[in-house]
């Protein structure tokens, strides 16, 4: 191609201007302040589609007794996203203003229920962090700050909440319906679309949501715990993969069981899901009970897989699944303690 646009040469004795260097915020650990408010739950309603999906979320908040300032704004994150509409206590307010990207909220009280409806394009998001649409299915990444993609949420790992998640999307495009936590309800609707429900009891941060659309078969089993509770086990991968998954399934089971063994950790829900397709952008993600992983780190058969990659499956399926306790369950403050749950998981799967 020929760039046609008219344009002055240089001197030959003239250093090239350098391109500007982008803007970036230095954060530093000694900076950090306890959250202002907390979300101990959080509700959301997604309506699936490709082009466009419209996230509404009900957000319990209260003031944090360790906040060194008491302030009555509330500053949610947000990036690329426009606030639809926003309610506080069910009641519509224009007491909100944007700051960059973040959504700031008045409220007078220590305790409210802010309700936020907003609209995204998984399909235009090629950042791929956040919801974004992959060979006609939808997936997430949100580690390290990808929820504020979806909706507008204090974005940040000491920020602990209860999920509570409703999809509903066409059944034909996107059969199966993932959640963290176990799925509690779900339902077909007479316009072809169904839905389904996914409650997660255990407080987590934002980073560890996760959701998964799409027209993907299942390799079921199941574990029995140390205390004789059923964990129901699935992988989740297109159907010509499923002889493949074999394998990943014996290693999740065994790191269950070696997790039980060694450090008296029990799987605490009763569904275990992985999601292995080539469209996912990162190696593997511990997002809680719905890990989410490359194909790569998940398929082998004998016919083609050599021992390494057998022995790598195995390795990365028990990191990830050792998260539940080391990241997800005991997670960190604030992102320079990353190398803390990462180094103490690492050290496990090689253990």
């Amino acid at each position: 191609m020929v760039d046609v646009r008219t344009t002055t040469l240089p001197d030959a004795n003239t250093a090239p201007e350098a391109p500007p260097s982008p803007t970036h915020v230095t954060i530093r650990r000694e900076d950090y302040r306890p959250p202002d408010w907390l979300v101990p739950e959080i509700a959301l309603k997604f309506s699936l589609g490709i082009e466009k999906t419209r996230v509404q979320s009900k957000l319990s908040i209260e003031r944090n007794p360790e906040s060194t300032e008491r302030t009555d704004v509330v500053r949610l994150n947000g990036d690329e996203l426009k606030p639809a509409g926003v309610w506080v206590d069910g009641v519509p307010t224009d007491r909100w203003t944007m700051d960059g990207g973040d959504l700031l909220i008045e409220v007078p009280g220590d305790r409210h229920e802010i309700g936020i409806d907003v609209e995204i394009s998984p399909a235009a998001n090629t950042k791929l962090m956040g919801l974004y649409a992959s060979s006609g299915m939808l997936c997430t990444q949100c580690e390290a700050e990808g929820f504020r993609r979806i909706t507008f949420f204090p974005d940040r790992p000491d920020v602990l909440s209860k999920y509570r998640v409703r999809m509903e999307g066409d059944a034909a495009q996107f059969p199966i319906l993932l959640s963290n936590g176990n799925r509690v309800a779900h339902g077909e609707s007479a316009d072809g679309s169904h839905w389904a429900e996914y409650d997660d009891p255990f407080p987590k941060p934002s980073y560890l949501f996760a959701l998964v659309a799409g027209d993907l078969k299942a390799n079921r089993d199941s574990f029995t715990t140390m205390s004789g509770r059923q964990v129901d086990l699935a992988i989740w991968v297109r159907e010509a993969d499923l002889p493949k998954t074999q394998h990943a399934m014996d290693s999740l089971k065994l790191a269950m069981a070696w997790d039980e063994k060694v450090y008296g950790r029990e799987y605490d829900l009763d569904q275990f899901n992985i999601v292995a397709v080539s469209d996912f952008n990162m190696g593997a993600m511990e997002n809680k009970s719905l890990n989410i992983f490359n194909s790569a780190y998940v398929l082998a058969d004998q016919e083609t897989a050599t021992d390494a990659d057998f022995d790598n499956i195995a390795r990365v399926v028990a990191h990830e699944y050792f998260h539940n306790w080391s990241g997800d369950r005991v997670t960190c403050r604030d992102w320079f303690q990353l190398s803390l749950k990462e180094g103490f998981t690492v050290f496990r799967d090689q253990s």
